[in-house]
């Protein structure tokens, strides 16, 4: 039986793919990829962790190097990010995560990966 936080979060996964779909950003892509699947791009390649949860949220512990960005503040502050960086963008269950891989993407972000699960499972090294 799926849980009421499951289909929420497997709704915005389509809804994401969905909108990703229809953006006009033709070489945009968001990848959704697991826990082990984000530690191994950060082992393995240059991605800058976005973590776009609350500063409390944040303070309870974050991937190392992780840039705190709260998802309230995106918009206003995307002239921050580098639109040809590839962000690895986390929160704390996957959800607000999904909500700015959209924003990004509208945005004219390139190479979005979004942590399905968020920090809830992340069973890695944080500070």
């Amino acid at each position: 039986m799926i849980t009421m936080k499951k289909k929420v979060l497997l709704i915005l996964i389509i809804l994401v793919a969905i909108l990703s779909a229809c953006t006009s950003n033709e070489n945009a892509t968001i990848v959704d990829v697991s826990v082990d699947e984000a530690k191994d791009l950060l082992d393995d390649e240059e991605v800058v962790v976005l973590d776009v949860r609350t500063i409390e949220e944040y303070s309870q512990g974050h991937i190392p190097n992780a840039q705190l960005l709260p998802l309230q503040e995106l918009e206003a502050r995307l002239s921050e990010l580098n639109e040809d960086q590839k962000y690895l963008v986390v929160c704390r269950s996957g959800n607000r995560s999904a909500q700015a891989s959209t924003i990004l993407i509208q945005n004219g972000f390139q190479n979005i990966y979004n942590m399905t699960g968020g920090m809830n499972n992340w069973p890695y090294e944080v500070k």
